[in-house]
């Protein structure tokens, strides 16, 4: 019963981030949004037919094309929240290696670092959206006085 409410939560959250990013961002933030829910919703689906059961391969390689999105993303453009995502998916894909590895993790501080590390990623976006948009508007209001 509890953990609906935190599922619940935490879409609402992403779904809400990728709205401002989407309705706000310029393309940067609208390719790391559009890539973070397709990994939320390839997660999802993984997590139907698998049931996280063993090591989480098929989870690994969704985590890991969010990873190699985001330092594209960071790459193209002169934004500095896609090498803050990039890190923190970084940490999570490492967390993810050590399990394969043979490491002596729990699957729970997995599943710990996974979601404390998707928050965060989700604040990044929302940041970089933010001043997006205020750099925008500024430069729009700029305009109309240089006019």
């Amino acid at each position: 019963m509890f953990n609906i409410i935190y599922a619940i939560v935490g879409a609402v959250f992403m779904v809400g981030m990728a709205l401002f990013a989407f309705l706000k961002g310029n393309k940067a933030e609208k390719f790391g949004a559009g890539a973070y829910l397709f990994a939320w919703f390839a997660s999802l689906v993984l997590q139907e037919n698998d049931g996280f059961q063993g090591v989480p391969v098929g989870l690994l390689l969704i985590d890991t094309g969010v990873l190699v999105a985001f330092c594209a993303i960071a790459w193209r453009y002169r934004q500095s929240w896609p090498v803050w995502a990039a890190g923190l998916q970084l940490i999570t894909v490492m967390s993810q290696f050590m399990r394969l590895t043979g490491q002596n993790v729990l699957v729970a501080s997995l599943y710990t670092v996974t979601n404390l590390t998707s928050y965060l990623i989700i604040i990044s976006i929302i940041v970089g959206t933010f001043y997006a948009w205020q750099e925008r508007r500024a430069a729009s209001a700029n305009l109309g006085r240089n006019s």
